[in-house]
């Protein structure tokens, strides 16, 4: 397994939340804490305590576990009837109160680092659906019904979070699922609420388009905005603490004042521009992605911690002008400079 992946999938920097719905799902089928635990690292105390962190390998591994277990076929779609947004912190309270369908579609995928991702998820548009797809992200799952359980889990968990914040009369128009029946039809219709057909291309569940123009129960565009600065600042420590996208970040951080181009990033670490490429994409990120967070971490920075002028600012951050500067500032934070600098 590449090493990038190796560093991504062992980063404590994730709430237990996950591998705690896990145990309380199989708690009832006579599958022990231990046994869900077992080679962990962790136990049931660690799981309420708040200080405890884990990694996205540990979740995998729980999930292995309760499937050598024995756990009924039901079991990820139980665990993720147990994840409502709520459980999510601040990226679960920004979904819900995002201004609209589209809105929520977007801010999820973006924001996606901050959920223990075990799959790479994306979503886009056709003539008559808003269509989301997910993929398996990490080389390190090699077995097959632990690669299918996570899927299941994460197209449950999409209904459940959709329904969170649109109502329960929303449900989905048809499941594409990447993988055969084996006669668990009936289960995956009963959670995902909705037609499924097996050994499809690709995994994906569908909703009707016209949803993206409907305003969750509790869109609020003010809060979203405030939720979304705390979420660029937690997505921003996530990378800087995970895998290739880690080292890319600090290396921008390093020359604030001339940020490297991806070519002398790549040099940097000893790789070719495309290897980068690759690599990244598969973190579920770019190098202008990247970029973008440095700048908008250090442009916080400044303005809190120095008197320095938005021009001063704008030219140090290697934009054209302050214009420009502004306009991304207004993105990353949903505040002018001035703003946030009076608020801060």
């Amino acid at each position: 397994m590449p090493a990038f992946q190796t560093n991504l999938l062992n980063q404590k920097i994730y709430a237990p939340y996950k591998i705690a719905a896990l145990v309380d799902a199989v708690a009832a089928q006579g599958i022990a804490p231990e046994v869900v635990l077992d080679g962990l690292g962790l136990d049931r105390e660690a799981l309420a305590d708040p200080a405890t962190l884990v990694c996205i390998k540990q979740y995998i591994d729980a999930c292995t576990n309760v499937i050598e277990a024995g756990a009924n076929l039901s079991t990820p779609f139980e665990t993720a009837a147990r994840l409502h947004l709520t459980a999510y912190g601040m990226y679960g309270y920004a979904l819900l109160t995002s201004p609209t369908i589209r809105d929520y579609f977007n801010f999820g995928v973006k924001y996606h680092p901050l959920a223990t991702p075990t799959l790479h998820m994306t979503w886009r548009e056709s003539e008559e659906s808003a269509i989301f797809a997910f993929k398996e992200a990490y080389s390190y799952i090699t077995n097959i019904d632990t690669r299918n359980f996570l899927i299941q889990q994460q197209m449950g968990q999409n209904v459940i979070h959709i329904r969170d914040a649109v109502g329960p009369s929303l449900t989905p128009t048809k499941a594409l699922l990447a993988y055969s029946d084996e006669g668990t039809r009936d289960i995956h219709e009963k959670y995902l609420c909705c037609e499924c057909h097996f050994d499809q291309e690709a995994s994906e569940i569908h909703y009707p388009k016209e949803i993206l123009d409907q305003s969750p129960l509790l869109g609020n565009q003010l809060s979203i905005k405030l939720l979304q600065e705390t979420c660029n600042q937690l997505l921003g420590q996530t990378k800087m603490s995970s895998g290739i996208t880690g080292e890319v970040y600090q290396i921008l951080m390093m020359s604030p004042n001339s940020f490297p181009s991806m070519e002398a990033v790549a040099n940097t670490l000893c790789i070719t521009t495309r290897t980068l490429r690759r690599k990244l994409d598969a973190e579920m990120t770019s190098y202008r992605e990247i970029l973008d967070d440095a700048r908008s971490a250090l442009a916080t920075e400044y303005l809190l911690a120095t008197k320095m002028s938005t021009d001063d600012i704008a030219a140090r951050l290697g934009f054209s002008d302050s214009a420009n500067f502004r306009r991304a500032f207004k993105r990353w934070t949903g505040k002018s400079p001035h703003q946030f600098r009076k608020s801060g």
